[in-house]
């Protein structure tokens, strides 16, 4: 809302607004891009418009879609996902990100897994176990392996560091 609110603002009509993207009817003169990119900047959002750059954070807000904000479990596997989502060739999608981000797009999917891992963990509403099937692991060994991987800690040894860092809401 905020982004489409400042495009109205700066006299564009967006046609479409969804996480990570933007449609708009009108062209832009370069000097105009750019004062929208600097007006997006002071919000902490970021004018992209190359279609490398596209695609990647459609892959990301994919990723994180999926992650963070669904509930439902995959029917197909990963790659296929994307690839279906993205209306790309999955090797064409994944040589792309690996270019562009370092990494693989299988390695930015287990490190967001882990992020909302930490998360259901700090909540400390449900069990490993719980855990472990909402996140669609094959077992709770293979999530706390996975963990271990990406963090350097046992789910438990995180758990103790999270309980010690968290300031009491007496004190606050």
């Amino acid at each position: 809302m905020l982004v489409k609110d400042e495009l109205i603002k700066f006299g564009l009509h967006p046609s479409e607004v969804e996480l990570g993207e933007v449609a708009i009817p009108e062209e832009l003169s370069p000097q105009k891009k750019n004062q929208l990119n600097n007006v997006l900047l002071s919000f902490g959002f970021e004018l992209m418009d190359d279609k490398k750059s596209r695609i990647i954070e459609k892959i990301k807000n994919s990723i994180i879609e999926l992650v963070h904000y669904s509930e439902k479990q995959l029917k197909t596997n990963f790659s296929k996902y994307i690839s279906d989502k993205l209306n790309h060739d999955y090797n064409y999608l994944s040589n792309l990100f690996s270019e562009v981000e370092g990494t693989t797009i299988e390695k930015y999917f287990i490190t967001q897994k882990i992020e909302k891992v930490k998360e259901l963990l700090v909540y400390n509403e449900l069990s490993l176990s719980e855990i472990s099937v909402r996140m669609n692991y094959s077992s709770v060994s293979h999530l706390s392996r996975q963990f271990k991987n990406v963090t350097g800690f046992t789910t438990t040894h995180f758990k103790t560091i999270e309980v010690k860092m968290r300031t009491p809401i007496e004190k606050l």
